[in-house]
């Protein structure tokens, strides 16, 4: 069964798929933030940074398969294998969305 994404976080997924850094920044408010391996994105170009940096030193795949909504955000958890130590993992994706963009992402194991 395929899991009913809010549009923005297919929109992600979709993105990330791709390896397009810039799709995936695309997706986010100008002033988001993401937070992974303990560091903090913040705006739009380093966002594009951070993915554009993953997306290089790794090659992986991500497979949503559970949703569930937390107070205020969105919880996509995820299946990723690739070429990283400690693949592969369920990663927990949690999501603020703000209209048709993402404001905030945070992943974690």
């Amino acid at each position: 069964m395929k899991l009913q994404l809010p549009s923005p976080i297919a929109a992600y997924f979709e993105a990330d798929r791709s390896r397009s850094a810039d799709a995936v920044a695309a997706c986010f408010r100008d002033d988001a933030v993401v937070k992974d391996e303990r560091k903090v994105h913040a705006g739009r170009e380093a966002i594009r940074r951070w993915k554009a940096e993953a997306s290089t030193a790794f090659s992986y795949t991500v497979e949503p398969f559970a949703i569930a909504r937390d107070p205020g955000r969105t919880v996509v958890t995820s299946h990723v294998v690739g070429d990283f130590p400690g693949s592969p993992i369920d990663l927990r994706y949690l999501f603020v969305l703000d209209g048709d963009r993402i404001a905030e992402l945070e992943i974690v194991p």
